[in-house]
């Protein structure tokens, strides 16, 4: 997909109605405390808003203390790599360690179950506890992959319960010092990785293969990053910097012919533009680029030469805004996706939902023990959040994606203004996100997004 490059709030390459300017929004104010006051309600699975109305003059340690993350709470160690999700979020794996001393935590896999009436988590301990820069991978038949560093060589091993015990099947190594998993497949059943080298990036298949970690790609210049275009798991998109310096630019890596690399992103000359996910279905994107003069979060669609554009609602003062999750199942309707948007700031971190055609960011405080960025969509609009802490171990919080409305059904200003601004993110202060047992939620929001 290459692009052109539009200020003010559309530039780039690729999608949606309105090609003119978004005008700029009145300046957003902080966000809501965690207590859950707020404009907006929080939508459980059950679809009933419950509407907080905290005192607005809480103090800091009150509001911190539902939408710091998960890591913080009821004594749990902060987890030293990602929590990562299978593509149909049916399983889910981490690293965890019980809450000792920080010199005495012995870091061990844990692997969650999600697809079943009540979610669950197994913990996988070997003899040896576990160094805190490995990574792991869940497969779609229940197995946890590890990747171990040992010495100059990547360890891989595929590890699955065996009654009270962790049964270990040894994959094999690769002799380079440094690797990065890559997200697991959509088929479920394999792991990519990627290892960077002087003038080149090395794709390794490290679970799947026939035979072992087996090389399957090399790639001129320094890769990272890593996103799927479609459900079959044979298009990577990487953001991949050309041999001796240069803009960044997303590529599309086709593993069916070879490792076949095809531009992706062309924004403008020198931009550097990255890709942060992709939906097969709606052929959504969501970018990040500074195309606009300064580095913002952007919209397209794969394949569509109209210009990307660049929502003034998802830019925030003072905070990171970044998408983890897109609403699947919404074939050629990309507008219409729900997005949902991790928001880091000084209180902590929270969630906001956003869909392209509403030019609305709606933002709730995480359930208590949320690990930022971990979520997935049904195909009916119900994002998953998973969570642990004190009173829960292994839980999901259910939200509903909110509908958006027009301004002034919010504000009580008139409809949208001139040029049909979009609201700034006072409007939409956060609400609480009250977890909801996945035994309790109704049948139309267990769907999951295949």
């Amino acid at each position: 997909m290459t692009a052109c490059a539009i200020d003010g709030g559309s530039a780039g390459a690729a999608a949606t109605a309105d090609p003119e300017a978004e005008p700029e929004p009145e300046e957003p104010g902080e966000p809501a405390g965690a207590d859950g006051s707020g404009l907006l309600p929080a939508s459980t699975a059950a679809g009933q808003a419950d509407e907080e109305n905290g005192e607005a003059g809480e103090t800091e340690e009150a509001e911190s203390s539902t939408v710091t993350d998960a890591r913080s709470h009821a004594g749990a160690p902060p987890p030293p790599g990602s929590f990562t999700l299978t593509a149909d979020g049916a399983y889910a794996a981490r690293l965890t360690a019980a809450p000792e001393p920080p010199g005495e935590r012995a870091w061990y896999p844990e692997r969650w179950t999600l697809d079943g009436p009540e979610p669950y988590a197994v913990p996988l301990p070997l003899d040896q506890p576990e160094e805190p820069d490995s990574e792991v991978a869940p497969l779609a038949d229940g197995r946890v992959l590890i990747r171990r560093r040992v010495a100059d060589r990547q360890m891989f091993s595929l590890l699955y319960p065996t009654g009270p015990g962790t049964g270990e099947l040894l994959l094999g190594a690769v002799g380079c010092a440094e690797m990065t998993l890559l997200p697991p497949s959509p088929d479920g059943r394999c792991v990519y990785a990627l290892a960077a080298g002087e003038d080149h990036t090395s794709l390794w298949l490290v679970a799947g293969g026939a035979f072992g970690p087996e090389e399957v790609a090399r790639i001129p210049g320094h890769c990272s990053g890593g996103v799927w275009l479609d459900r079959a798991g044979r298009m990577l998109a990487l953001d991949r910097q050309e041999p001796g310096g240069g803009p960044v630019k997303a590529v599309a890596v086709d593993l069916g012919r070879q490792g076949e690399v095809t531009p992706l992103l062309q924004i403008a000359p020198g931009s550097d533009d990255r890709l942060l996910l992709a939906d097969p279905d709606s052929g959504l994107l969501l970018l990040r680029s500074d195309a606009p003069g300064h580095d913002r979060l952007g919209w397209g669609v794969l394949g569509s030469c109209l210009p990307v554009r660049f929502p003034e609602c998802l830019r925030l003062p003072d905070v990171a805004v970044t998408p983890f999750a897109v609403q699947p199942g919404q074939m050629l309707m990309p507008e219409s996706c729900a997005v949902a948007l991790r928001i880091d700031g000084a209180p902590g971190s929270w969630v906001g939902v956003w869909r392209p055609a509403g030019r609305q960011l709606h933002q709730f405080a995480a359930p208590l023990g949320w690990v930022p960025g971990a979520g997935y969509w049904s195909r009916d609009g119900v994002l998953r959040l998973p969570y642990a802490n004190g009173a829960t171990p292994c839980g999901v919080a259910l939200l509903e994606a909110p509908e958006d409305v027009e301004p002034s059904a919010v504000t009580g200003r008139t409809g949208g203004g001139e040029g049909g601004g979009e609201p700034s993110a006072a409007d939409a202060a956060p609400a609480v996100c009250k977890p909801v047992p996945l035994g309790q939620a109704p049948l139309h929001g267990a769907a999951r997004p295949d």
